[in-house]
């Protein structure tokens, strides 16, 4: 004769019915809404303090006036008129790899810490490393602005936030000074004159 389980079963029932109740069911989960990286790139300076701490320059593998040889081949690569990037270098650093500003910005194209982290670049002093993460940032910041070079201009210096605010160039007297100065310095260059 066999022991009667028909309590064990229905206790193993009423087990599972209570599991049920008190575990959520496994779904797909919702989907994930992915941030634009400039949206991500703002976000991250507008949360870093005003005033970076400033380390000495590390040693470059690159000697300061190698990037104008790699500047051909970078401003193709992200559609930057290697101009534009010239008159860029020229209002930032004047062409020095180790300039680091009172904000603590660094190297030739002057990117802030976070920047140059969300650029993947290693060595914000490493002229080449520096020149790629400079001329990436353009052109996102070139795309998210259709083109528009005043307003690219103005993202690369005050951040795209304070851009997208104003709806347009910020009125800041250092941002609209340096837009002014870097379209005055591209024309010359466009033209040869400097």
């Amino acid at each position: 004769m066999r022991p009667d389980l028909s309590a064990v079963t229905r206790i193993q029932g009423r087990i599972e019915e209570i599991e049920r109740k008190v575990r959520p069911r496994r779904e797909d989960p919702p989907p994930v809404e992915r941030e634009r990286f400039v949206d991500v790139l703002a976000r991250e300076e507008a949360a870093s303090p005003a005033k970076a701490e400033k380390a000495p320059p590390p040693q470059t593998a690159a000697a300061a006036g190698d990037w104008e040889d790699h500047l051909p081949e970078l401003s193709d690569r992200y559609g930057v008129d290697p101009d534009l990037v010239r008159a860029v270098i020229r209002m930032e650093s004047g062409g020095r790899a180790d300039a680091v500003s009172r904000k603590g910005a660094m190297g030739l194209m002057q990117l802030m810490p976070g920047t140059a982290r969300m650029l993947g670049v290693d060595d914000p002093f490493d002229p080449v490393q520096n020149l790629e993460g400079g001329i990436k940032y353009l052109s996102i910041l070139s795309d998210k602005y259709s083109g528009d070079l005043s307003k690219t201009l103005a993202a690369y210096n005050a951040g795209p936030g304070r851009v997208d605010a104003c709806g347009g160039i910020p009125p800041i007297a250092e941002t609209q000074g340096y837009v002014k100065g870097v379209l005055a310095r591209y024309e010359r260059s466009s033209k040869g004159e400097d």
